[in-house]
């Protein structure tokens, strides 16, 4: 039996990480004025924050049933026998139901998972099941290790402004919060799928302060070890001054920080920062 991975761009999977793990990742289309991109191939973070900055109108679609069902057919060619097929929230993109109306349309089993989660907390649902496909275990328990890293997997973002959720109308429980004062940055978290507010603080550095306590209380809740990551849209600087106090909190060398996805950005705007933590 061999299985195979599959996950869409908005896992934050990087291209080697993807190739190491045998992950083959689906593009999400982003849209940029009246120009489509394929993300990955020709759109960066820089162009969504030049965008995004210049009123310049920024939307992302969803890989089409007939491109997952490409991906599919051509995974079962190379010798796949079921596939695992692993997105962000089905609550907050339709990039699922792509994939459960194309595995409906080839010859093996395709197990369309919905990681109820974003971001770095979908890449490693998807890595852990890579993992366990590479170890030999049985379908039933690659599925249930996507299924887990989900349910174990916390995500947590300061957003400098709720307006790109709202364009997009990803902005879930957290369209409270839209009209507070303009001095509120609001951190969010993902609740069963849908983004929620979390804490509403009244500075940017404050905001980061809450970040970095939040995710020592999450830590303080797991047993053993535990994947970390930040992320950020056009905040190197303060994303990296959040790393490092994690990184000292937690007594690891390095906490990785990378800039954020173009599809993800696109809905979560410039100075966007993200830690996402997950117990193993």
């Amino acid at each position: 039996m061999t299985i195979a991975i599959v996950t869409d761009s908005t896992s934050s999977l990087s291209p080697a990480d993807a190739q190491a793990l045998g992950i083959h990742v689906v593009p999400v289309s982003v849209v940029l004025g009246a120009k489509v991109y394929t993300e990955g191939v020709d759109v960066t973070a820089d162009m969504i924050t030049e965008a995004l900055g210049s009123f310049v109108p920024v939307s992302t679609s969803r890989p089409s049933a007939e491109t997952f069902e490409a991906v599919y057919r051509s995974l079962i060619l190379s010798g796949a026998t079921e596939i695992v097929s692993v997105h962000l929230s089905s609550k907050i993109s339709g990039t699922l139901e792509s994939a459960q109306l194309a595995a409906k349309r080839v010859a093996v089993p395709v197990h369309a998972i919905d990681s109820l989660q974003v971001g770095l907390a979908t890449g490693y649902a998807a890595g852990r099941a890579a993992r366990a496909a590479h170890d030999g275990k049985p379908i039933e328990e690659v599925v249930a290790a996507a299924k887990n890293a989900g349910k174990v997997s916390t995500v947590l973002v300061y957003v400098d402004s709720l307006e790109y959720l709202r364009r997009g109308g990803r902005i879930g429980t957290a369209a409270a919060l839209v009209g507070s004062a303009l001095s509120v940055k609001p951190i969010l978290t993902l609740e069963d799928g849908i983004v929620a507010p979390l804490e509403k603080v009244r500075t940017a550095s404050k905001a980061l302060n809450r970040l970095i306590a939040l995710t020592v209380e999450k830590r303080n809740l797991i047993e053993g070890d535990f994947d970390l990551g930040v992320q950020h849209l056009g905040a190197l600087e303060p994303a990296v001054m959040v790393a490092e106090r994690l990184a000292d909190a937690f007594d690891r060398d390095v906490v990785p920080v990378d800039e954020v996805g173009a599809s993800l950005g696109a809905h979560l705007g410039p100075g966007m920062i993200g830690v996402t933590i997950a117990a193993r």
